[in-house]
């Protein structure tokens, strides 16, 4: 439980946005930054389709194909996509 406090604060503190989703691709993590780069609190995105909900639509194929290799095990390394 400790170690799960200091993940979410060293999360929350990064100097970059971080988000994570679940297997059905709905919104766990979203730290400051996010928030600070796009508008929507945590409050708001956690739950919600990240890609239904916050990619823009030109951009949703290939991040839901992003998403579905890393669910697979395939990694992607510097992969950028506008957020809504």
């Amino acid at each position: 439980l400790a170690q799960e406090r200091e993940y979410s604060k060293l999360i929350d503190s990064a100097n970059a946005p971080i988000f994570g989703v679940d297997t059905l691709g709905k919104v766990t993590i979203w730290n400051k930054n996010a928030h600070k780069l796009v508008g929507y609190s945590s409050k708001e995105v956690m739950g919600q389709n990240l890609v239904e909900q916050f990619i823009t639509p030109e951009h949703r194929a290939r991040v839901q194909s992003v998403i579905d290799e890393a669910l697979a095990g395939v990694e992607t390394a510097n992969f950028e996509f506008p957020l809504m």
